[in-house]
């Protein structure tokens, strides 16, 4: 639910007991399930602006730079803030914080005396704080060294150098600001975290149109560094007000600190970190393969993921909204409010990222082009970059259920090694096969590699659900998604043929993406079963914490 506060600008969901006879855990007055439901379609609402907003990034970078040797260099660079992101912010510190932060949450509402959430910040954010800043000092000093690592076969690393000496700055600022966002969010303060890539996508366009024609490619290494800051300004006054709230009872203020350093532990640290760093290694094997192929090679990578992988954003915002909601059931130990949450994010999850992927397979060529075919990205750069998405958009189903199923492996705030074998297994198939395929079939074949991988990350973590995470009903999660994969491939087919008959880009697109869209949902229901704009519905309406059992 959405409450507007005059001059605050922050959403408040329901509390975990709100409308089901439990007590009141989050200290916050009850509310409707109507203010539920636009406090989750605010986040959707800003987080795909931030997405849109990384598109025309994408787009102003491709039209004042193209797909050259300069492009490939920031990409290079890129890899820093792509990594600090993945680790900082949207999984590995998350998957610590809010956990540790929702069992926090709990045990102040169920003990009444002292500040575990308070506590929880003073054993954590000071030492966290001095390791993000001694890893960025550390980058910046070995530049040079980490760029010859990461693309040995650029012929001009100076680029590449200048703007990893920049983009370090992010582990600092994105460290803080996912430190800020697990905080609020576990504290049901969706809008400012939802609004982060909004400022950051922002300040990087705005260096680039300011600062491109005189800094050349470091002006986005530049707005990389001002929009990492932002990140966190925004988010400051929102966490600032949920930590005031509450003052530390006297004689308590040991033993709740004494319980945040147990709830957030080296060794959990260790998995989600090591989960993060495995993920993300799909990113370096890729540009470090694609280093050794013709100028433009990583680029056209770089253009085709950010494209296809629009649909599995938009799918795991459900998920960035309910992870707190999983966490916080299993503090409670309601198992079951917990699996059916899961249950459901993972059917509403694959419907999205499959009809997305046969949209991109279908529009692929159109879609390209109006997005970024000007200026210095030319119609050569098109079909690359076209046929590099179409075979990348075969592991998005894989990256999707990793991205949900690994929250539920680390929601109820416990160290497991699970996550990470399965991982470290798919990035060494990627590893293997792109190896293997980049010789004979270039850069689509480190796509295809790259799709075997996570795919195989996904069906491990299926497999270990039961026993070692939320134990959901894996053949049923499973059979429910093969009419939904049927229905995407004759989709896909469907609007295959209307972009092949039709000349124009943009009508093609509309055309196509039409078909694709008509078919699958005509397809994708089984019958007696929801369609998918009504579980969308359910799901922002009839949230497990919200519903009366």
């Amino acid at each position: 639910m959405t409450i507007i506060r005059p001059g605050a600008g922050e959403a408040t969901v329901p509390p975990a007991g709100a409308g089901t006879g439990r007590p009141d855990t989050s200290g916050a007055r009850p509310l409707s399930q109507g203010f539920l439901a636009r406090a989750a379609l605010v986040t959707v609402a800003l987080s795909l602006a931030g997405a849109v907003l990384g598109l025309v990034r994408d787009q102003v970078l491709a039209r004042l730079f193209g797909a050259g040797s300069e492009t490939d260099a920031f990409l290079v660079a890129w890899t820093v803030p792509e990594f600090a992101a993945t680790l900082l912010i949207e999984d590995g510190l998350a998957f610590a914080l809010v956990p540790a932060f929702s069992a926090a949450l709990a045990r102040r509402a169920r003990d009444g005396a002292g500040d575990p959430v308070r506590a929880l910040v003073r054993a954590t954010l000071p030492r966290l704080s001095l390791a993000f800043a001694a890893v960025s000092v550390l980058l910046v000093c070995t530049a040079p060294y980490l760029v010859k690592s990461l693309a040995p076969g650029l012929t001009d690393p100076r680029f590449a150098v200048d703007c990893t000496r920049l983009t370090a700055t992010c582990v600092l600022t994105f460290g803080l600001a996912g430190y800020c966002s697990a905080a609020l969010r576990a504290h049901r303060r969706f809008v400012a975290p939802a609004a982060i890539y909004v400022a950051y996508n922002a300040a990087i366009i705005t260096a680039m149109s300011l600062l491109g024609a005189r800094w050349g490619v470091r002006a986005a290494a530049v707005g990389v560094a001002v929009g990492g800051a932002l990140m966190v300004v925004i988010q400051l006054p929102s966490l600032v007000r949920q930590l005031s709230r509450k003052a530390t009872a006297p004689g308590t203020a040991a033993t709740a600190e004494e319980a945040s350093r147990r709830a957030v532990g080296l060794a959990l640290v260790g998995t989600v970190v090591l989960f993060a760093l495995c993920r993300q290694s799909q990113v370096l094997i890729e540009r470090f393969l694609a280093s050794t192929l013709p100028s433009g090679a990583i680029s056209h990578l770089n253009y085709a993921q950010k494209v296809a992988q629009m649909p599995m954003v938009l799918a795991l915002m459900l998920c960035t909204v309910t992870f707190p909601v999983v966490a916080r059931a299993l503090a409670e130990g309601d198992t079951e409010r917990a699996r059916d949450r899961v249950e459901r994010d993972l059917k509403v999850v694959s419907r999205v990222v499959l009809l997305g992927a046969a949209a991109v397979v279908a529009c692929g060529p159109q879609l390209v082009h109006l997005l970024f075919q000007r200026g210095a990205f030319t119609a050569q750069d098109t079909s690359a970059t076209a046929a590099v998405m179409r075979v990348y958009a075969l592991g998005l189903l894989g990256h999707a259920l990793v991205g949900a199923l690994v929250r539920s492996y680390f929601s109820a705030g416990r160290p497991t090694w699970y996550p990470v074998a399965a991982m470290t297994a798919g990035a060494a198939v990627t590893s293997w096969a792109g190896a293997a395929a980049v010789g004979s079939w270039g850069v689509l074949g480190i796509a295809a590699a790259n799709a075997a991988g996570i795919t195989l990350t996904a069906l491990l973590l299926l497999h270990g659900m039961e026993t070692r995470s939320v134990p959901i009903r894996t053949r049923r999660v499973l059979a429910g998604m093969g009419r939904p994969l049927c229905a995407a491939v004759v989709a896909c087919g469907a609007g295959w043929l209307c972009t092949s008959r039709i000349g124009s880009p943009g009508l093609g697109l509309a055309a196509g993406s039409a078909s694709v869209t008509v078919v699958f949902l005509l397809l994708a229901r089984a019958p007696g079963e929801q369609g998918l704009v009504s579980v969308f519905r359910g799901v922002f309406w009839r949230l497990p914490h919200a519903r009366a059992r």
